[in-house]
C-alpha cells in the first residue's frame, strides 16, 4: 500500500490517480479539524475543496524533506481558513446587520430591504459587492473576474460600502 507522500510523488509526476487517492484519505481529517475550529459544515466543506484545487497550483512546492503531504494540506487549509474568518470579521464590523447573531435574526423584512438596497446600486459597485460578500473571494480574484485593476476594484467597493451604509443607516433607523 503507498503511502501519501508516494501519491503526492504520483500526482507530480502527471498522475490523475495520486490526486484521487490524496482526497480520497485526507478529505475527511481535513474536514474534521475545520469543523471543530469553525463549526460550520459549509464552511469546513468549502475550506476543504478549496484546499484540494490549491493543491493543484502549488504541488510542485510540496517537499517531503520539509513534512508530511497531511501537514503541507493543513497548513494550505488553516490559513485558507484564518483567510475566510478574517474577511468575514471585516465585513461584521462594516455590516453587522448582514451577519445574523444568536441574539438577533434578521427578519424577511430586513433581508429584502438589504438586497434592494444593493440592486440599487450601480451596476459596477453592485458586481464587486456581491463578489466579495457573497462569494467571499479576495480583491485580486475579483479584479481578475471583472478585468479591472486592483485600485478599480477597491474604490468600487468602497463606494459601494458607503452607499449601502447610508441607505441602510436611513432604513434601519426609520
Amino acid at each position: 500500500m503507498m503511502s501519501n507522500e508516494e501519491w503526492m510523488e504520483a500526482y507530480k509526476n502527471g498522475e490523475v490517480e495520486g490526486f484521487e487517492q490524496l482526497y480520497s484519505r485526507l478529505y475527511e481529517p481535513l474536514y474534521c479539524f475545520l469543523f471543530r475550529y469553525t463549526r460550520e459544515d459549509q464552511l469546513s466543506i468549502d475550506i476543504v475543496q478549496d484546499t484540494f484545487e490549491r493543491l493543484q497550483y502549488i504541488k510542485e512546492d510540496f517537499d517531503e524533506q520539509k513534512g508530511t503531504v497531511k501537514a503541507f494540506l493543513f497548513q494550505i487549509a488553516y490559513r485558507l481558513m484564518i483567510n475566510k474568518l478574517n474577511r468575514r470579521k471585516k465585513w461584521r464590523t462594516l455590516f453587522p446587520f448582514l451577519v445574523p447573531t444568536s441574539s438577533h435574526r434578521m427578519s424577511a423584512d430586513e433581508k429584502l430591504t438589504i438586497q434592494e438596497a444593493i440592486l440599487q446600486l450601480p451596476e459596477k459597485q453592485r458586481a464587486v459587492i456581491l463578489l466579495v460578500y457573497y462569494h467571499d473571494l479576495p480583491q485580486e480574484e475579483i479584479a481578475q473576474i471583472l478585468s479591472i485593476p486592483l485600485g478599480t476594484v477597491k474604490s468600487r467597493l468602497h463606494n459601494a460600502i458607503r452607499t449601502l451604509k447610508e441607505k441602510l443607516k436611513e432604513d434601519f433607523d426609520a
